[in-house]
């Protein structure tokens, strides 16, 4: 059987993380110049339905 070669294993590991370091530096780039993109950081709240006065099923007794 032969014997594994590390510093091609080690070797591909490193392209795949420089392959994934210039994906995300891009993907932020593109989000630099695109702020209104349709991300979650985007969401302004506007759909919410929030009711302040709604009940929130607690008693309110001071004992």
């Amino acid at each position: 059987m032969a014997t594994p070669n590390y510093g091609y294993e080690k070797r591909q590991r490193e392209l795949a993380k420089k392959r994934k370091k210039e994906e995300k530096a891009r993907q932020k780039a593109e989000r630099k110049q695109n702020p209104q993109g349709d991300d979650a950081d985007s969401y302004d709240g506007s759909d919410a339905d929030i009711d302040s006065d709604s009940d929130d099923g607690f008693a309110d007794d001071d004992d």
